[in-house]
């Protein structure tokens, strides 16, 4: 099991590791998380883009080209192109560069030439856990605006099938809300209920789901214990789902911004990760959301 960010981060070194493609890269921020990644060797990368235009970039900047450059300067074939090269194995999952998240995503969710599962897909992020050992997932926290119980349903077993490939048997999710028990007057408390149920009926496999929880109650053993909330989830949660975009977001940057904390972030649903980066984030943030790629892929 993954144990910790730079624990994800030394075992993808001493792996071999499937490329990474980014449609659209003429963009300084990603020749230098490229050159970077190289470096530490958390992959290899395939550039697709106007291959002037990354060359005059790389030259200006002193930036290292150690990756495979195809020329496509249309935004929208260039992610079509990444996609096919993903299709064929050539590479094991896809990042966004310098193009519209739009058009970015009309290639890969295509039903016919995409990754398209016919699943929802979902963002996750991921931190050391505050309490205890092991990683904390979080989600989603940018693509569902607001999700019903159908697609929180999808969105637990995204997160779950990413926890598994990080080395989990059973992680244990929380559902999370802003009290511990169910209001009907809180549509939020009441899904968890269902969520919660539906995990007992196996309804949601290969994970553990309980809920409402407050944040606290879900991540802290004292909180739990001192608010009373028992089961096996309590205190003691290994994925959170958030519930709408907006907590999940917001709770997310509040980590890194307030709390200075690291993450790696992956869109799970598709046929292969997907890496969606800020351009706010940190280096390492995306150094790391590379290094969960590979790992994953």
């Amino acid at each position: 099991m993954v144990k910790n960010l730079n624990y994800l981060m030394d075992q993808v070194r001493n792996s071999v590791k499937k490329k990474i493609v980014i449609a659209a890269a003429e963009d300084l921020d990603v020749l230098e998380v490229v050159e970077k990644a190289v470096e530490l060797q958390l992959g290899g990368f395939i550039l697709i883009g106007d291959k002037a235009q990354i060359e005059k970039i790389a030259a200006e900047n002193h930036k290292k080209m150690d990756f495979t450059l195809i020329h496509e300067p249309d935004h929208k074939k260039a992610a079509e192109k990444a996609v096919e090269l993903v299709l064929k194995g050539e590479a094991g999952a896809i990042m966004k560069g310098l193009l519209h998240t739009g058009t970015f995503l009309k290639a890969v969710l295509n039903k016919e030439k995409g990754l398209n599962r016919g699943k929802l897909i979902s963002q996750i992020s991921i931190f050391d856990k505050e309490f205890g050992d092991g990683l904390q997932l979080l989600t989603d926290c940018a693509m569902a605006i607001q999700p019903s119980l159908d697609e929180k349903k999808q969105i637990i077993e995204n997160a779950v099938e990413l926890a598994l490939r990080l080395g989990y048997v059973k992680p244990k999710v929380a559902v999370l809300s802003a009290l511990e028990v169910v209001n009907p007057e809180i549509a939020d408390t009441v899904d968890a209920a269902i969520l919660s149920k539906m995990s007992d009926r196996e309804q949601i496999k290969n994970a553990i789901v309980d809920g409402p929880f407050a944040l606290d109650n879900a991540i802290s053993p004292e909180a739990a214990k001192h608010k009373g909330i028992k089961g096996e989830v309590a205190g003691q949660a290994d994925i959170i789902l958030a519930p709408n975009l907006q907590v999940g977001n917001v709770l997310t940057k509040a980590l890194t911004y307030y709390a200075h904390m690291d993450v790696a972030a992956a869109v799970m649903g598709a046929a292969a990760p997907i890496i969606m980066t800020s351009r706010t984030d940190t280096v390492k943030n995306k150094l790391l959301s590379i290094a969960l790629a590979s790992y994953i892929s």
